[in-house]
């Protein structure tokens, strides 16, 4: 009798943990970062940035219509390469996942945005500034960071206003976000009265600079200005000091990483580099910022690098969207995302405009003192 209570109370048990397991629903978020390569440190920051987001919610606990849901991160690597990007792309819209966060680079999030746009599955992009990404007419794509026309333009005023850069010589890697913000910058700086001495053309991949640079001596520029990521501006900074080049480095959020001082070694004079993060925080906010930091470095033995908190606040943001609908399926949640006003995250207050981009974005500008990103200011 004793057995047949046990057996019938261990079946009531099975039954219970069944139908449980059945009311869990799974949403699947995606991300895509360059995992592997060269700026393989970036795409793993912002990875972590996801995964701390939904590993904190899913101990939180998330429910959507009643329903107790589980948070699955679905991690593509797409090496900072396009054709890569749009593989990883339809390979997420293949597994259903029910949102993304990426890519990384403008180059990759541009071509796969279309994919996801087609397949109607919200994108927010934590990093990517070309303007283009939101100017395509999709429905689909958002951003939480400022783009280049911004960040690029906020450069080239405070290279010639502020650094006293009046003859300025551009190079860019010619991938979207390298040029783009480059092109930006180049506009920048004529408007506000300085010469432009020349524009040169490298790549993502290159690491001999010395034929451009010895070209630049000659003109002796007070700034260089590179549009591209901290893989290529290290060994530059490296090469520009061994060729006795001591104009001021200008650069975009891809070379403001907590990785640009190891990258480019003895290469870098303290004050040297001015470069701008594509997002900032003012006042209280910091403390949030700092919290978050801490946790992060608790989490994951690393520092933050340049987006981690972008990427966190932009799963946050698109959980919050779905509980606020009701549905995580996308075509369900996607006009709540669409209609984002005043959400607080790490990174600030989020409003979305009509394209999608995030209003009145905030961008912070750096220098490197003692082998560390020293802030100085915060600008809109």
């Amino acid at each position: 009798m004793q057995a047949k209570l046990k057996v019938t109370v261990l079946a009531a048990l099975v039954a219970t943990w069944g139908i449980a397991a059945a009311q869990e629903q799974v949403v699947k978020i995606g991300h895509v970062g360059p995992i592997s390569g060269a700026i393989a440190h970036l795409g793993k920051d912002n990875e972590n940035g996801a995964r701390m987001a939904i590993d904190e919610l899913n101990k939180k606990g998330v429910v959507i219509a009643g329903k107790k849901i589980k948070l699955e991160l679905i991690a593509e690597d797409d090496a900072g390469d396009p054709k890569q990007g749009t593989a990883a792309a339809q390979k997420l819209v293949d597994q259903k996942v029910n949102g993304v966060v990426g890519h990384l680079n403008s180059g990759t999030t541009i071509p796969a945005s279309k994919i996801y746009s087609e397949a109607g599955i919200p994108q927010i992009s934590p990093s990517a500034t070309n303007p283009k990404y939101t100017r395509q007419g999709f429905k689909t794509t958002f951003r939480v960071v400022a783009d280049d026309v911004q960040l690029g333009g906020t450069l080239g005023r405070y290279a010639v206003k502020d650094l006293k850069g009046k003859q300025v010589s551009v190079i860019d890697d010619r991938t979207a976000y390298g040029q783009g913000v480059a092109e930006e910058f180049e506009k920048a700086v004529k408007a506000a009265g300085g010469t432009v001495l020349g524009h040169d053309f490298t790549t993502d991949k290159s690491t001999d600079f010395m034929s451009i640079l010895t070209s630049i001596k000659g003109k002796k520029p007070d700034v260089v200005f590179f549009g591209g990521m901290d893989a290529v501006a290290g060994p530059m900074l490296k090469q520009m000091k061994s060729l006795g080049v001591t104009s001021k480095f200008v650069g975009g959020d891809g070379i403001c990483s907590s990785e640009l001082p190891k990258l480019a070694g003895d290469g870098m004079a303290d004050g040297q580099v001015v470069c701008a993060e594509a997002g900032g925080v003012e006042g209280a906010q910091k403390k949030e910022m700092e919290a978050f930091k801490a946790r992060f470095k608790q989490r994951f033995g690393a520092d933050v690098q340049v987006y981690a908190p972008y990427v966190y606040d932009a799963v946050n943001l698109m959980v919050a969207s779905m509980v606020k609908a009701g549905s995580a399926e996308p075509a369900k949640y996607l006009p709540v995302l669409a209609k984002t006003v005043g959400y607080k995250g790490v990174t600030g207050t989020i409003t979305f405009d009509e394209k999608g981009d995030v209003k009145n974005g905030a961008l912070t500008l750096y220098t490197y003192k003692g082998g560390k990103r020293d802030e100085i200011a915060v600008v809109r």
